[in-house]
């Protein structure tokens, strides 16, 4: 069972082109809410949501302060935890190998170069005082469980490392320990924030991937160290198929996806994109709009130009429309064109904040490599126009310039 498709459907004027204080502390897992100071975002356009109490919420007017934002270097520590009921079989390096330049170049990409993750891994293995069994290490994790492990794993890092310098920590174990559920890997969320070395820990990465990891894994949990939500879904038995909302499209959705940059909104909401990139679609009048690729980089000296466009369709939701190519993040990508998506900023993470407009619904492509093949052929191409369902707004992409760019003309619904 695949799920229920999206609706949507092309209309075809020529052929189309073929993802410290612990029981107590009350340590929150990414689905959880931790409520933050606010500060404004500069220049939100009309068609910038509103930040709602939606944990994770992709609302733009305010930034919670209770998470870095990555518009600048950020410092990362990454601390290796053994445990004495086995002997590891490989060393920090090659686990540090795993995740890194990759995920730094990840973020550098995404970013255009405005965001830095600086990696500072250990070089030695920090021995636990319990055996790995003993926290009981699995994905929906008992809080106190997991409040211990957090206390102790702190706790016997800090005579080696100044927890002051960092902006953020991933704890990363021993994966061949007996105890260490792979599945288990997730941002922790504190209601408390840990005091050490003077310094406020309000979230802690854990990573329990096998060696070598799942691919992308840690750019994805980084992501919700950002603010950013889940996107995928998950069934309620665990047995349907979870990305039925965004497919291969953002890596916050499958870090398995074939395109797995971030969404242009997502861009937008980490400080990557300004105002002048955004394209903001008012009234009742169709507005052409030329759209460069939202994973393909600036020439040096260049600007980034318009890189997405939305539409406000409610008060808490908008349409966003953005094209992707197979540059960058996106080289393994199944198909270019423009893409179309639902956002809602009330939406908490892992409840559909983000749910991507399928052009073709009645096809699939690239069955073999995508993580959910419906949604893989979404994009428009070029002469292909989409009329997307219960909004009246009509996307069409009219042409290609010379350089690449996606013309689209975007018409908002009438005005009865």
């Amino acid at each position: 069972m695949r799920g229920q498709q999206p609706l949507g459907g092309v209309e075809r004027s020529r052929l189309r082109a073929g993802a410290a204080a612990f029981t107590s502390l009350a340590a929150l897992a990414a689905t959880g809410l931790v409520a933050g100071p606010a500060v404004g975002a500069p220049s939100v356009s009309p068609c910038g949501l509103p930040r709602t109490a939606a944990h994770h919420s992709l609302g733009l007017d305010t930034w919670n302060r209770s998470y870095p934002r990555p518009d600048r270097a950020l410092d990362a520590v990454m601390i290796f935890l053994s445990f004495p009921d086995a002997e590891p079989l490989t060393d920090p390096a090659e686990l540090t190998a795993d995740h890194f330049p990759a995920t730094s170049e990840y973020f550098a990409r995404a970013s255009y170069g405005r965001f830095v993750l600086r990696p500072h891994p250990q070089r030695v293995w920090t021995p636990m005082p319990k055996e790995s069994s003993a926290y009981d290490i699995q994905r929906d994790w008992d809080a106190g469980q997991r409040a211990a492990y957090l206390r102790d794993a702190i706790a016997a890092a800090d005579t080696s490392v100044d927890f002051s310098r960092y902006d953020i920590v991933y704890l990363v174990a021993d994966p061949d320990a007996p105890g260490v559920d792979s599945d288990a890997t997730k941002v922790v969320n504190l209601e408390h924030p840990m005091k050490v070395d003077g310094a406020e820990i309000k979230r802690v990465v854990t990573v329990f991937e096998r060696h070598p990891p799942d691919r992308n894994v840690l750019a994805h949990e980084t992501g919700h160290v950002f603010d950013l939500p889940d996107l995928y879904h998950r069934p309620e038995d665990g047995k349907g198929d979870w990305d039925t909302h965004v497919g291969d499209w953002d890596v916050m959705g499958s870090q398995f996806g074939l395109s797995p940059d971030l969404f242009g909104w997502h861009k937008w909401k980490l400080g990557w994109l300004s105002r002048d990139q955004v394209t903001c679609v008012q009234g009742a009048t169709p507005r052409m709009v030329t759209l460069e690729a939202t994973d393909t980089q600036p020439t040096p000296g260049a600007t980034l130009g318009t890189r997405l466009a939305v539409v406000r369709t409610g008060p808490d939701s908008v349409l966003a429309v953005e094209a992707r190519s197979d540059a960058g993040n996106n080289a393994e990508t199944c198909t270019e064109g423009v893409l179309v998506y639902r956002v809602r900023g009330g939406a908490a993470s892992g409840d559909g904040p983000v749910e991507v407009v399928d052009a073709h619904p009645a096809t699939e492509a690239c069955g073999d490599r995508s993580v959910y093949p419906p949604l893989a052929d979404a994009p428009l191409a070029e002469g292909e126009t989409l009329t997307v369902p219960g909004t009246g707004v009509r996307v069409e992409v009219t042409d290609r310039t010379r350089a690449g760019g996606w013309t689209v003309r975007i018409t908002p619904p009438a005005v009865e």
